[in-house]
């Protein structure tokens, strides 16, 4: 057993200790006053700390763009600052790289491939300064730490570790589970992961405890001092408490500790005095099968139904989306499966004179902006499998290899490379076996190649493939066979495509209802069906019942009590109103219908009586944790393109006006992205918003309150080190326009801290801005 690895404390609280000025892009001190960055990470190593991150957070070429300095520059000389001050102890140097501050597509504009070079660049350049290993942090969007991770694994040979920060409630800021990044940053290479920032150590012990449920990876924890006065800006936890505040933690397989804003070298002392002796705990991490998306984790512990409808194979309108980029349509089909009970999504998306790849990552990163549902990538076009897997910020299923040696050599590397569950199918270049028997050997090659790839046997499925009965009907009782011997002398979970069995047969439903309720008994749990044939998922709903597991029963009874079991009629079509389509984002089709109920009510009425419900709605269930910020954020994006359309219908002197709110982010915080999702939301609703931007002075807020009579005020901050600049923002506004109410929000905030601040309101979201806002502005 290994002792615990210490790492260093706060350093942008410190360098405030030194006089440098909020807003001022820290790396630039390198340059400026390097021996001063020397003197704070000397204070870390002389305290006990064995890693120093370097003074390179924000060290990349979006912050850097208006200074004229280069990010090869400023890491070559940030990491001389940190290695000077290390030299002689065998303390290691860590590359620091943090958030770029601006939203990843769907919610914002940066591309992954445009994110994925910006971290490239800061890799490559502290590889060649001389770094030991590169610190990933304070991140709050998986997808752009994935990229992070990914473009350290793919341009460098330095080991990666990688912390997010997390709210109370065990999510980030966009929603995003503790135990779905630790599954994602797992699976693409990350060598340790854990929470950094956030709250104290006293908050964090159930997101740490996720974490740890869900890798073998060792866990890293550099949390706050607790949050600073508002008037002395001294942080709430002393050195002492801190640390013993870190035992319950280091009760998990936490392998790294330090401490981030507030927590200075005495903190560090203090942690290492009481953990010195402390050896890492071991992980007896149970292996388990399961996928996730960002938002969702399915654990495979049951029959989980995996939706077909993602394919234009006999579907002439989804061929014409695909061909026409028609995106609405394809989320539609996502949309209506996840409604009826899917619990993943088959996306295929391969057809003659298309671009496989490029349409694959297009489609993918619509539905996982739409959707919290896992998604299986189906290609036998490996260019698109990679394409669908480096877009997909989740863990994902991979259909499919089989028992050739050529496709198990050119999938099984892509399914590893980003941490993949892999579909093997029962079939080689002889075809597919009749024989169970010989199925089962297939079954077990595959199984060997994929281990020998270095993926585990918990992420391998396999098909024993359905063959229609009208023509092999023999074969039927073969594929049963076939599933209940992987079952039982591989261990492995199994799927097939159901509806198969009955090609060329009268009454299809009843076919495919009874063989499947058969394989679910031989231990088919992934079977890929269409999710709104009722029949089949009453046959589901039913197994997993009868399969064990007292919630099932809960569920069976809460979804079937006092319902007739009728099957849906052939051939019917969904008709949504314009409220559904508002709140599953679809933006084109919400459009469509505001445009038809033009034709019969008034504009006005269709935005009070439609589009303001459906937004209210949405927000119910944003509260409640039913939908998270990208779905709150597609949803109030489709009702403006709606009201958009409804306002140029309306006379000039109807065009409401809800009021006006500036909002802004506080002096010495260049963290704006909060702000910016709150300014989406309230437009959205009809209110005009004043975007005073990032890092502006308390005189700034209050100049433009007064000359724009505005009642309203939202203040954003991300960094606790600027929550003393909220305070004296908040008194001067009260001081200078009285009766403007003032609400604060960010990730650092408490209710009490904001009260204690002397803010009117605390948002703990953009939707509760909303809230404010009407309150304030609407009575």
């Amino acid at each position: 057993m290994r002792n615990i690895t210490f790492l260093d404390g706060g350093f942008g609280s410190m360098l405030q200790k030194q006089g440098i000025k909020l807003g001022h892009n820290p790396g630039l001190l390198c340059l400026e006053q390097p021996q001063a960055v020397t003197a704070i990470h000397r204070m870390y190593v002389e305290a006990g700390a064995n890693i120093i991150y370097a003074n390179t957070f924000s060290a990349n070429r979006l912050k850097l763009k208006d200074t004229g300095h280069s990010v090869e520059e400023m890491v070559t000389v940030a990491i001389g600052c940190a290695r000077d001050a290390v030299r002689g102890s065998g303390a290691k140097v860590a590359l620091d790289i943090g958030p770029l501050g601006q939203l990843m597509r769907p919610l914002g504009s940066l591309t992954f491939d445009e994110c994925y070079d910006i971290f490239r660049e800061m890799c490559v350049a502290g590889e060649q300064a001389g770094a030991d290993l590169i610190a990933i942090e304070t991140m709050m969007d998986l997808a752009e730490a994935r990229a992070a991770v990914l473009a350290a694994k793919e341009n460098t040979s330095l080991p990666v570790l990688v912390t997010m920060t997390f709210e109370e409630s065990g999510r980030t800021f966009l929603g995003c589970d503790a135990a779905a990044a630790a599954m994602v940053l797992e699976g693409v290479g990350a060598d340790a992961v854990g929470i950094n920032c956030s709250l104290g150590p006293d908050k964090m012990l159930p997101a740490l405890q996720r974490m740890a449920q869900h890798t073998s990876l060792p866990i890293a924890v550099k949390l706050n001092a607790g949050l600073p006065d508002p008037e002395t800006g001294e942080y709430s936890l002393s050195p002492e408490e801190y640390a013993a505040l870190l035992e319950p933690i280091l009760e998990l397989p936490v392998a790294f500790v330090g401490g981030c804003c507030g927590t200075t070298p005495d903190h560090i002392r203090a942690v290492k005095n009481r953990f010195a002796m402390r050896t890492v705990k071991r992980n007896d991490l149970t292996p388990a099968s399961r996928v996730c998306s960002a938002r969702k984790v399915v654990d495979i512990d049951t029959v989980r139904v995996i939706g077909e409808r993602i394919n234009p194979t006999g579907k002439k309108r989804f061929q014409q989306a695909l061909r026409e980029g028609d995106l609405d349509y394809i989320l539609a089909q996502g949309v209506a499966q996840a409604d009826a009970g899917a619990e993943i999504l088959d996306v295929n998306v391969g057809m003659p004179q298309v671009d496989e790849p490029a349409l694959m990552a297009q489609v993918v990163e619509g539905l996982q902006g739409a959707l919290d549902l896992p998604l299986q990538i189906d290609s036998s076009d490996p260019a698109a499998l990679e394409s669908g897997l480096r877009q997909y910020c989740g863990k994902a299923i991979v259909n499919s290899v089989n028992g050739k040696a050529e496709t198990l050599n050119a999938v099984l590397p892509i399914v590893k490379k980003y941490g993949a569950a892999v579909i093997g199918l029962c079939m080689d270049e002889n075809g597919i076996p009749e024989s169970c028997e010989a199925r089962l050997a297939i079954a077990g090659r595959i199984l060997d190649a994929a281990l020998a790839h270095g993926i585990p046997r918990e992420d391998v499925f396999i098909d024993c493939l359905t063959l229609t009965v009208s023509a092999q009907q023999d074969q039927a009782t073969e594929t049963l066979e076939a599933v209940r011997r992987v079952r039982r002398e591989l261990g492995l979970h199994t799927t097939l495509g159901v509806s198969n069995i009955s090609f060329g047969l009268p009454s299809r439903q009843l076919m495919n209802q009874i063989f499947l309720t058969m394989a679910m008994e031989a231990g088919l749990d992934l079977p890929i069906l269409n999710p709104n044939d009722k029949a089949m998922m009453d046959a589901v709903h039913a197994a997993r019942v009868l399969l064990g597991g007292k919630e099932h029963l809960d569920e069976y009874v809460a979804a079937y009590s006092g319902q007739a079991a009728a099957p849906v009629p052939a051939g019917a079509k969904e008709q949504r109103s314009l409220a559904e389509l508002v709140e599953k984002g679809l933006k084109q089709e919400a459009r469509a219908a505001a445009r038809a109920l033009l034709e019969t009510l008034p504009p006005m009425e269709i935005i009070q009586q439609h589009l303001i419900p459906a937004l209210d709605r949405v927000g119910v269930m944003f509260e409640q944790g039913k939908l998270f910020l990208p779905q709150l954020m597609n949803a109030a994006e489709t009702a403006q393109g709606a009201f958009d359309l409804l306002r140029e219908a309306l006379p000039a002197s109807d065009k409401p006006s809800l009021g006006t709110v500036v909002v802004a982010t506080v002096e010495g915080d260049i963290h704006d992205i909060g702000k910016n999702i709150a300014k989406c939301i309230l437009e959205n609703y009809g209110y005009k918003v004043i975007d005073l931007g990032r890092d502006v002075p308390p005189k700034k807020v209050a100049d433009a309150v007064s000359a724009n009579g505005v009642k309203l005020v939202g203040l954003s901050a991300l960094m606790t080190t600027t929550l003393p600049s909220m305070a004296k923002t908040v008194a001067l506004v009260h001081d200078t326009c009285p009766g403007t109410k003032v609400y604060c929000a960010g990730a650092v905030l408490t209710p009490e801290y904001a009260m204690q601040m002397g803010a009117d309101y605390y948002a703990k979201d953009a939707k509760q801005g909303v809230d404010i806002a009407k309150e304030v502005l609407n009575g």
